[in-house]
Order: C-alpha cells, then sequence, then structure tokens
C-alpha cells in the first residue's frame, strides 16, 4: 500500500487528517504495530485523544491491531500518560496513543510503546516497511474495554502532600488533562480556577501548547488578577508542562527541571539528571551545585526516556516541558503528575515560587525560535552549518549542532516534529546574545528558503 513516507516521524506517526491520516491508513498502521509487537505478546492498550478525528481513525486502528491475532484493551478518551500507566497496568506488551499533541485540530498521529518504551527512529521505520511491503500477521483478536482513570489518580497522588491554601490557576486547554484535573483535585483537597478545562477537540480558545508565549497570556492575566501562587497549563495530550510564577513570569522546562532536580537531590545525592541540548548552562551548573550528575541528551521525549534507562538517570527534563521522574515512578513523561511534584515542592517551602526561580542564575536567552525549514532540507541545513561551525568554535553535536562561542551559546537542530528548524540562544550579557544570535542568522540566510527573525 501506499503511504506518505514523512508521517513516520522521529518519535512517532503525525500527519494531516484527510491526506495522510485516512481511515484506511490507520488500519494498516495497525495491522504494522499488531505485526511489529507481536514477538513481544498479543495484549496492546489503545487510547486516544479527544480531536474530532480521533474516534474514527481509533476504531480503524483497533480493526488493524485485532486482524494480525493481538488482543486490544480500548481504554477510550484519556491523557497520553494515563495510556503509558494503562500499559503498566494491563499489558507488557505495549500500546498505541492517537494524539496529535499540541498541533493544530486537523492533525492528528500515533505514538507507539513496546512495553513501556516509546519506539523511535528506525523501529517506526519497520513500521513503515511492513506496511509498504504489505507483510502482515493474519488472526483474529479479541477486544476488551477499561477505564483506567481513578487507579491512575489513586497511583499519582501517593506520598502528595499538598498544602490545600496554594492559590492555582490551572489551564487545560481544552485538552484530554480535562478528563483527570477535577476528580484528581478534589481528592487532594485543592480548589483551583480553571481556564478552558472543557475538552473541545477545536481548541477553540488557543492551542494546547505551553511552550508558546502567547498560548499563555490567558493565564499570566489570570495569576496576576487572582494574586495567584503560581499557574499551571497543559498541552493537548497531558505529557507536557508549562508554568507561570506569582510574578506573572513564564517558568521554561529548564527551570522546572532545576526544581525538581534540587528536590530529588536532597533525596538521592548524586544522582544523575538528564536535560535535553535546548536547556541552559545555568541548568547543568544548578544541578552540579546540589551534586548532581548533568548529562545533557538529544531532544525529544523517546529519546531521554532511553537514555535514562541506559545511565539509571532518576530525572529528565526537556525546555518543551516534558519531565520525566524515575524516583518513585514508573519512567515516562506525564505532565499530571510534573505538577503535583510542582505543588509539593512549594508546600514544603516557605518561599514563593518567584524566589525559588531566582535562586537559580540567569543568563540572557532567548525562548525556543522555529523557522520554517522545508522537510526534505531541514536535515542538509543542520549538517552543513555543523561542518561550518565545528571548523571555527567547539560544538556539540548529539543533536543539531550546539556552538560553544566564548560568551555563550547558539543552538540550531532540525525539529523531528515539523518542516522547521529550532534555534536557541544564550549569552552572559545582551550584546554578546545580540553578537551570537546575529552570526548563526547571517549563516542560515544564506539558504534562500530560510528566513529568520530574531
Amino acid at each position: 500500500m501506499e503511504i506518505n513516507p514523512y508521517i513516520f516521524r522521529e518519535y512517532d506517526i503525525r500527519g494531516l487528517v484527510g491526506k495522510d491520516l485516512t481511515e484506511e491508513a490507520a488500519k494498516n498502521i495497525g495491522k504494522a504495530v499488531g505485526t511489529y509487537l507481536q514477538k513481544y505478546g498479543n495484549k496492546i492498550v489503545v487510547g486516544q485523544d479527544n480531536r474530532k478525528s480521533s474516534p474514527l481513525l481509533a476504531k480503524a486502528l483497533i480493526e488493524g491491531i485485532l486482524s494480525t491475532g493481538c488482543d486490544v484493551i480500548d481504554v477510550g478518551t484519556l491523557p497520553t500518560p494515563v495510556l503509558y500507566f494503562s500499559i503498566h497496568l494491563y499489558s507488557q506488551t505495549g500500546g498505541v496513543m492517537l494524539t496529535g499533541s499540541h498541533n493544530p485540530a486537523e492533525y492528528n498521529g500515533f505514538k507507539i510503546c513496546k512495553g513501556l518504551s516509546s519506539i523511535y527512529g528506525d523501529e517506526i521505520q519497520k513500521l513503515r516497511q511492513i506496511i509498504e511491503d504489505n507483510s502482515f500477521q493474519k488472526g483474529s483478536g479479541n477486544l476488551t474495554k477499561k477505564d483506567p482513570k481513578n487507579e491512575y489518580v489513586q497511583f499519582i497522588i501517593r506520598n502528595t502532600n499538598i498544602r490545600p491554601n496554594l492559590k492555582i490557576i490551572i489551564d487545560a486547554g481544552n485538552g484530554t488533562a480535562g478528563f483527570i484535573l477535577p476528580s484528581l483535585m478534589k481528592k487532594l483537597n485543592i480548589n483551583p480556577s480553571y481556564l478552558y478545562l472543557e475538552p473541545d477537540g477545536n481548541f477553540p480558545n488557543h492551542l494546547p501548547d505551553p511552550t508558546i508565549p502567547e498560548y499563555m497570556e490567558n493565564l499570566i492575566d489570570e495569576v496576576k488578577k487572582q494574586n495567584a501562587d503560581l499557574g499551571i497549563g497543559y498541552d493537548g495530550d497531558a505529557d507536557r508542562i508549562g508554568a507561570i510564577d506569582d510574578k506573572g513570569r513564564i517558568v521554561w522546562g529548564d527551570k522546572l527541571l532545576c526544581l525538581y532536580a534540587r528536590e530529588i537531590l536532597s533525596r538521592h545525592p548524586k544522582a544523575k539528571i538528564i536535560m535535553d541540548v535546548k536547556c541552559s548552562q545555568a541548568t547543568v551548573e544548578y544541578i552540579e551545585k546540589y551534586g548532581g550528575d548533568a548529562i545533557m541528551w538529544k531532544t525529544g521525549h523517546s529519546l531521554i526516556k532511553e537514555k535514562m534507562k541506559e545511565t539509571g538517570a532518576l530525572l529528565a527534563g526537556e525546555m518543551s516541558g516534558h519531565m520525566v521522574f524515575k524516583d518513585n515512578y514508573l519512567g515516562f513523561d506525564d505532565a499530571i503528575l510534573a505538577s503535583l511534584r510542582l505543588l509539593d515542592i512549594l508546600s514544603k517551602s516557605d518561599k514563593k515560587f518567584s524566589e525559588l526561580l531566582d535562586e537559580i542564575p540567569s543568563y540572557f536567552s532567548t525562548p525556543e525560535i522555529r523557522v520554517d525549514c522545508p522537510e526534505k532540507e531541514k536535515f542538509r541545513v543542520v549538517d552543513e552549518l555543523k561542518e561550518y561551525f565545528k571548523k571555527r568554535y567547539k560544538t556539540i553535536d548529539i543533536d543539531g549542532v550546539r556552538i560553544l562561542f566564548e560568551n555563550g551559546w547558539g543552538l540550531v537542530r532540525a525539529s523531528n516534529t515539523q518542516p522547521m528548524l529550532v534555534l536557541r540562544f544564550e549569552a552572559k550579557n545582551e550584546q554578546e546574545l545580540d553578537k551570537i544570535k546575529s552570526e548563526v542568522k547571517k549563516k542560515l540566510e544564506e539558504y534562500p528558503f530560510i528566513t529568520v527573525e530574531i
């Protein structure tokens, strides 16, 4: 069967509904998943987000899996971390989460797990090959339906001790977090104020992406208006967290990671902590100050989870808000758990959120900058920049190129989920930051199809 090869990304399968992702495509992806996972077992968990396209695509996906002889446990509409938890609960074989995450409503996708490990890279290409070769297993599996949400809530509130008087604003972004938060907060005797709690797959208020400042504006306004202790935002499938401090400042993933790391290191001295290449140098310094072993690694939730297994790290985090806990959790990214851990930290401290953050070194930096670049060109551009800059500066090239200038650094990497380059810059002062940005921008704009606005 013909299927658009570009939907098979580094960490997942993702595309435009009706064009790349049809019911036939979803059924064939199901057949490929069932064929691929059979050597590990025959029980596959399937969940979906609340996009308008998800029910039909999930139905086709399940039909495809069943046709290979694998059994399916359908856990319905829920956040991605609850799908991961369901695999732990019901099946050691694996699962599929049908979600478009933070992308616009017309997109959807598939996150695929072998056991609790997200498959990525060559393993995802194996699924494409199975489809192209039409080499599917045949059989007749059984379908059962289960609802793991209550068990998930009970599991994540263990050992949680949150002050009920914390003033919290939550922006659920009309995503799947809305299926969990009300019952969870009720059990913890917490009464937050909510924005956009009602799941709505059209995302009428803003796209559910807490890394985009404009999508956080309503949350910032509400935190200031209510004099709240903090604000919390989620992406569409609740595996990424965003936060706002009591002063209304956006708290990026690397600063959140610092707070989580300090708390874990108080209980597990010398623990390994993983961060992605977009994180600040201040993150490294802060983790080392508290006795941790800071490890920089590639961006991508699948990749950092794999690195955690390899190194025995107890915590990993990304600028994008993926936070993975292994100290007393199952080692997958869970923004709902991450928000409880943050509330726990604030409950135990006599300092405000902003005061804890101000203890972390701060350099002059940009947020993540996304630059349009054609899908077919993005990796070539990054490879050529890598060669160019490594002749002139020290570089870290585990993921794209992080160029180490004398007083700061610049990062250029290809997005694995969109036709874009991802840039970030940091320096010890504003003048140096401008110089670094200017040098990288000048090189990038030698390509006629790239325009950099920084």
